[in-house]
């Protein structure tokens, strides 16, 4: 069947091929197109790909799978860079300064990846963008159309997002389509829609159903001729306005129109050979499209192909692999794309796999997990574990998932990774001990624990790092992972647990521990004695660390302990940033990009509490300058240096509001960003300040920066508006929030204390006018300025 001429959609066609006259100037940017199943999605991206083409524009076109709850990482994209890289040397050319890319690009060899290779992950993404830049030139930009992103991993998800908040001048424009009728509130790509489509350079497309006149074009390109009226009409009733729809009534052949999709689509696959509705059902329990060869294999061990099975599925006696697949080709069942065979519409796929019953999607999903045992290059050991899954095969589910663990790891995809742990782990005690991996269930916990920390989840990390040292058996080992343990108390700055955790493993560690445990274990235990205040034992252990670290060569535990004894020395800000200037420098010789982050700020605050703004102000450059260019626009420690750098400019007597968080900001470091612009607000005496402190305060509670920074501008807000008590009120929770949260010595403690005293002093004033006693606000005063003066003695950056 010939493909219909292209009519109708003038107005989406029109504002697409806009973006792509704006990204040929220079103005990239980003078109989410949303629309029902078979409203005409592909079609409507076929036919703009043809005429950016025509106009000189390199057009990629990749598309994402469905493979239920677990995806195969960055798979649209590692498409469109081997189109990329078959067609332009641009690739090619990139991998030499950016050898993530090797993960993608075909061929490509790259060494392990590291467990908290952040920096690697973040060079991937900037290697993506970058290949995509280069292909595109002024004039003839790069178009990349991403298909079904509903079914994107979520390592896909978070290039898109990284893509977006990256090209500012390049020639490129990024067309991408879902199903909205596949959108429910929790589903994964719903946040992300709205979250990108408040950026500037973002464009939400919706394209409806077909108008009464687009149908009637339409009608008469599929028939060839004007249809009737009462057609038209009776087709209008029943498709709604969905092309695919209409088209399949338009081709009924007998005349008849019935009433669902699922009946036109079922009458198209009941009139064909038997063998070919046999492949057809095969086919669907894979998705809208599977590998040629993956389906070949499948078929030579699927109970259908073998004469002797009679129950329910029966090809025709001497069929043939290749005759079956032309007969479905010729029914407009399959066509052929890429080798890769896939229904002609996602649409078909769902109705055929919905009418399989449960032994016959077994069966099905047997022949597949049969096919790649055999053969494990038809495809990846994600795909073998989602259908041995679905063949209730755990022994190889389970195999399956940790390599598909190893695979995530491998390509920097710590969502991916985890997912397929948690699957092992759910399985591991299904499956008989000698059909296990040799494994210990306590270290892939751990790794999973590692994998949620590195995908952002620390919420997650520390359940599963929990579970990882009750059930190591040896004790050496269970030293080993409470240390890891802390480290992830910490990222939740639960930090008196995090001290004791880390004690105990310094007293379980073994006499016989590598040197890397060994100074492991001090250096976390240093980190964590800085939140409870006891500095002698921060600095012996840090000092410790340093040593062991010196001694066996490890650059990365040297700076990490480095950065420790510079916090310490938070009364001498020339020896703390000397400190921290070694610490960044051994960070960068160990490439531990986080610990350089780490230091980078810490210098920044060192500098800005000891009043000298200049200096905190150029580390502040430079320190977001480097985590930009690594693309950690959204770490800690990166938000960190934002609101510090707002602190800074405020300090100095910039009272502009800073620009707005991006779209790709994260929910935490959005809250932490909207705080910092209260301190402007309340100088210019907005008069919403009072409501935009107080909208902030669930996020407060969840986020001690938040709580800190928002709480003191409610306060200074309610002081300048004479809201005396209030503001003292609120001065007195946030300083007992914050002694919970932190410690009793934070530092932020003086700036609120300063505020509240200010307040009760023009209360103080208040009450002598009218002839009241001030004798309680004497007594609240001398207890802030206590704390005040305790907490410049004894806090720290």
């Amino acid at each position: 069947m010939a493909m219909t001429r292209f009519v109708g959609r003038s107005a989406a066609v029109d504002r697409l091929m806009a973006a792509v006259d704006r990204a040929a100037a220079g103005d990239p940017s980003t078109v989410l197109l949303g629309a029902d199943a078979g409203v005409g999605k592909t079609r409507l991206l076929a036919h703009v790909a043809d005429l950016a083409a025509a106009r000189g524009a390199t057009v990629v076109t990749a598309g994402c799978v469905d493979l239920g709850e677990v995806g195969v990482p960055y798979l649209p994209f590692a498409e469109a860079l081997t189109r990329l890289s078959s067609t332009t040397g641009t690739v090619d050319a990139l991998v030499r300064t950016r050898p993530a890319l090797l993960r993608l690009v075909p061929g490509g060899e790259p060494t392990a990846a590291a467990t908290d290779d952040e920096a690697g992950r973040l060079q991937l993404f900037d290697g993506i963008a970058a290949a995509l830049a280069s292909s595109g030139r002024a004039g003839a930009p790069m178009v990349l159309v991403l298909e079904d992103l509903h079914w994107a991993d979520p390592s896909s998800r978070d290039v898109l997002r990284y893509l977006v908040s990256r090209f500012r001048t390049e020639h490129v424009l990024v067309v991408a389509s879902y199903r909205t009728d596949d959108l429910h509130r929790r589903h994964p790509l719903t946040g992300v829609v709205a979250e990108l489509s408040r950026h500037p350079r973002v464009e939400r497309l919706d394209l409806p159903p077909f108008s009464a006149e687009e149908l009637r074009a339409f009608a008469a390109a599929v028939v060839g001729a004007d249809v009737t009226e009462e057609t038209l009409r009776t087709v209008a009733e029943r498709s709604e306005g969905n092309a695919y729809f209409a088209q399949e009534l338009l081709e009924a052949p007998d005349g008849s129109l019935p009433w669902s999709l699922g009946d036109v689509l079922r009458a198209r696959i009941d009139r064909l050979d038997p063998a070919v509705v046999d492949l057809a059902r095969l086919a669907a329990v894979s998705g809208r499209t599977v590998s040629e060869a993956l389906l070949r294999a499948a078929w030579a061990h699927h109970p259908a192909h073998h004469p002797a099975h009679r129950a329910g599925l029966q090809p025709a006696d001497g069929s043939d692999v290749d005759a079956v697949l032309r007969e479905a080709v010729a029914g407009h069942v399959l066509v052929a794309e890429d080798r890769r065979m896939a229904f002609r519409h996602a649409l078909l796929a769902e109705v055929v796999a919905a009418d399989l019953l449960p032994g016959e999607t077994s069966a099905a999903h047997r022949a597949y997990r049969d096919a790649l045992v055999v053969d494990p290059t038809l495809g990846s050991a994600a795909v073998l574990a989602h259908h041995a899954r679905h063949a209730h095969d755990a022994p190889t589910a389970l195999r399956a998932s940790l390599t598909a663990a190893d695979d995530a790891a491998r390509l920097l995809a710590p969502q991916e990774e985890l997912r397929h742990l948690e699957v092992v782990l759910e399985l591991w005690d299904a499956v008989p001990e000698g059909e296990r991996p040799a494994v210990d269930p306590a270290d892939l916990m751990m790794r999973a624990a590692s994998a949620a920390a590195r995908a952002g989840r620390d919420e997650r990390a520390v359940p599963l790092a929990r579970t990882a040292v009750d059930r190591a058996a040896d004790p050496a080992r269970r030293a080993v992972l409470r240390v890891q343990l802390a480290r992830h108390l910490l990222s939740i700055e639960d930090e008196r647990e995090a001290f004791e955790t880390a004690g105990r493993a310094l007293d379980e560690l073994s006499p016989d521990a590598s040197a890397p445990d060994r100074a492991w274990a001090h250096a976390v235990r240093a980190r964590t004695a800085l939140g409870t205040d006891e500095d002698d034992e921060a600095r012996r252990r840090a000092e410790e660390a340093v040593g062991i670290a010196r001694s066996a060569g490890l650059a990365d535990v040297e700076a990490d302990a480095l950065a420790t004894l510079a916090v310490l020395r938070v009364d001498d800000p020339d020896e703390a940033a000397r400190l921290l200037g070694a610490a960044r420098e051994r960070a960068a010789q160990a490439g531990d990009l986080l610990t350089q982050l780490r230091c980078d700020y810490n210098l920044a605050a060192t500098w800005f509490y000891a009043g000298h703004l200049p200096a905190a102000d150029r580390e502040l450059r430079t320190g977001l300058d480097h985590a930009r260019r690594a693309g950690l626009t959204w770490h800690g420690f990166t938000v960190q240096m934002q609101l510090l750098q707002h602190l800074v400019r405020f300090t100095r007597g910039d009272l502009s509001p800073p620009e707005p968080p991006s779209a790709g900001a994260p929910p935490v470091a959005a809250a932490s960003l909207a705080a910092v612009r209260l301190y402007s607000a309340v100088a210019r005496g907005d008069d919403d300040v009072v409501d935009a402190a107080r909208a902030l305060e669930p996020a407060g509670r969840v986020d001690g920066q938040v709580a800190l920074v928002a709480g003191g501008c409610h306060v200074d807000a309610l002081a300048w508006r004479r809201r005396t008590e209030e503001a003292i009120a609120r001065a007195e929770a946030v300083i007992e929030q914050m002694s919970r949260a932190w410690n009793d010595f934070f530092l932020g403690g003086i700036w609120i204390a300063a505020l509240a005293l200010g307040a009760l002093a023009d209360g103080a004033a208040d009450d002598r006018v009218h002839g009241r006693a001030t004798d309680d606000a004497l007594r609240r005063g001398d207890a802030l300025l206590a704390r005040a003066v305790t907490s410049a003695q004894r806090g720290r950056p």
